[in-house]
């Protein structure tokens, strides 16, 4: 457990992801939720695989730059699938999202989020990969998944937490939690190495 009295500043966690918000709060660390609209996650069509998220990530840091206090860390970050030199992005609707799981299926792709830490003095990034391997999904499978679980708000169209997951997943190489969205390990070294927290 990290003592309360051993923060120097107080963390702002830029996201509307409630599995984002889940897995900072399991790092036992206070924090605030602090969302601004209309944030532009375009990016240059030449950047690759971990620099799409890393990019995006601090672009969202720049967009808050104007709102942060002295005593404030923001941590920003994005999630990418990766698949056969492809993004996977959220999908548009039902059929894209059911296109994109067949695509996946049988299949392993890389999932890498970028994330960005940042204060009014410095500013640190970081990514993270992991290789996700799926068996075959029936078309039925695919099709219970997405009906019942939604999964529009999700890059690759899957929430490894789900039972697609359960159902799919053969095999993760690096972090499990990176895949759901944010790589917490990684996180904490690098509040700790970085901000002494």
């Amino acid at each position: 457990m990290i003592m309360k009295e051993s923060l120097k500043y107080k963390i702002i966690l830029a996201s509307n992801s409630p599995r984002r918000r889940e897995l900072l709060a399991g790092l036992g660390l206070d924090f605030e939720v602090r969302v601004l609209p209309g944030i532009d996650e375009s990016y240059p069509s030449e950047l690759q695989c971990e620099e799409i998220p890393l990019f995006i990530s601090r672009e969202k840091a720049d967009a808050y730059a104007a709102t942060l206090a002295p005593d404030e860390l923001l941590i920003t970050a994005d999630t990418i699938v990766w698949l056969d030199g492809q993004v996977l992005e959220k999908p548009v609707d039902e059929d894209d999202a059911c296109r994109m799981l067949h695509e996946l299926s049988g299949h392993t792709h890389q999932v890498f989020t970028g994330v960005t830490l940042t204060t009014t003095e410095r500013q640190v990034s970081f990514a993270c990969r992991s290789d996700v391997t799926f068996c075959t999904l029936s078309d039925d499978e695919i099709r219970y998944y997405v009906d019942h679980y939604h999964p529009l708000d999700k890059a690759g169209a899957y929430g490894v937490q789900e039972w697609i997951g359960y159902v799919g997943v053969e095999r993760i190489e690096g972090s499990f939690f990176n895949v759901v969205g944010l790589p917490v390990q990684r996180l904490y070294q690098s509040l700790k190495q970085n901000f002494n927290i």
